[in-house]
């Protein structure tokens, strides 16, 4: 008797350009079939809280990549501090405001994520992580300026770089606040089919 055929992979796109998103993924053991990055309009609505900000651009981004082969995996991150949402820093300007107005609080960090089914069905996840800088010195704000390890990136900080030794306390999800919380990814991947270790 002949064995059954075996039941096919899902194809999966990543609507990111990020290295990290890959990096991550790649520790699900999942490598994405295609790379399709999604430009959507990223500013916030007036008053829009993080959490519904970082929701609403998960979806966004995962429906602007939309296939009707495949699924679609996206994530936005969003660095809060009260209900302010802090910036993607693409000058150092920008990436001092915001260590400064870090510097010695706790702040949030909301990681979304949403797959798009080829259905066009969209299933989400959110991943919060509270975190606290210690208190930074001029100094200490110079060298990490001067590292550039803050360019792009979401409230002017990397957690996978040199900001990991300025952070005394996380309470969440790590992986989430670099850029793709992987508890939640394996989740909504794992419930559309895909085989994960």
């Amino acid at each position: 008797m002949a064995s059954p055929d075996p039941i096919p992979t899902p194809k999966l796109v990543l609507a990111s350009a990020s290295p990290r998103r890959r990096e991550l993924l790649a520790r699900l053991g999942v490598t994405p079939d295609a790379i399709a990055p999604a430009d959507i309009d990223e500013t916030p609505h007036k008053a829009e809280l993080p959490r519904v900000y970082a929701q609403r651009m998960a979806r966004g981004k995962a429906l602007a990549a939309a296939s009707d082969d495949a699924y679609v995996l996206a994530g936005d991150t969003v660095v809060a501090c009260g209900r302010r949402i802090l910036p993607k820093a693409e000058d150092e300007a920008t990436a001092r405001r915001c260590l400064e107005l870090l510097s010695g609080r706790r702040h949030r960090v909301l990681s979304a994520i949403a797959l798009a089914a080829p259905d066009g069905t969209v299933t989400q996840k959110l991943s919060e992580t509270q975190l606290k800088f210690k208190r930074l010195s001029v100094s200490e704000i110079d060298a990490y300026i001067a590292s550039g390890e803050w360019h792009g990136k979401a409230g002017g900080y990397a957690i996978q770089g040199m900001a990991e030794a300025l952070i005394p306390w996380i309470q969440g999800s790590h992986s989430g606040v670099v850029g793709l919380p992987l508890y939640e990814t394996r989740i909504l991947l794992k419930s559309a089919g895909f085989v994960l270790g």
